[in-house]
């Protein structure tokens, strides 16, 4: 597994680290998309709506570089290049969750964490559902 690259200043803690790797508004969403299935650069592109290229690429690469990211590129031609979560990226996802599960309550006033029912809730949950 690498090792993140240290960005200036010192760090006061661990979330002040964890901020540093995944601070910016696309690498949240881009671990997000590639969650759910490794991508090509232009599906992400079409996933996250308002990146520029010049941006995602920075991104990526900002990604591989901390060990979140694993770009494949395939000796094809044309030329493919897919990108997907390296274990550290899926272990950053999962720590990730509770923070999504948290915006969904309290700011998109959504449905409940899975599991969870909420005192008004009269519709039962449906096991896996979103």
């Amino acid at each position: 597994m690498g090792t993140t690259v240290r960005r200036p200043g010192a760090y006061i803690c661990g979330i002040d680290a964890a901020m540093d790797v995944i601070g910016g508004k696309w690498k949240v969403l881009i671990l997000w998309a590639l969650n759910e299935r490794p991508c090509r650069f232009g599906e992400l592109r079409r996933e996250l709506p308002g990146v520029t290229e010049k941006v995602l690429a920075s991104q990526l690469r900002e990604m591989e570089a901390d060990g979140l990211v694993h770009r494949e590129a395939y000796d094809e031609v044309p030329p493919r290049v897919e990108y997907s979560l390296t274990p550290r990226g899926v272990s950053l996802n999962e720590a990730l969750e509770p923070l999504g599960a948290w915006g969904r309550a309290n700011i998109l006033g959504g449905s409940p964490a899975p599991g969870q029912v909420r005192e008004d809730d009269h519709v039962a949950l449906i096991a896996g559902g979103p």
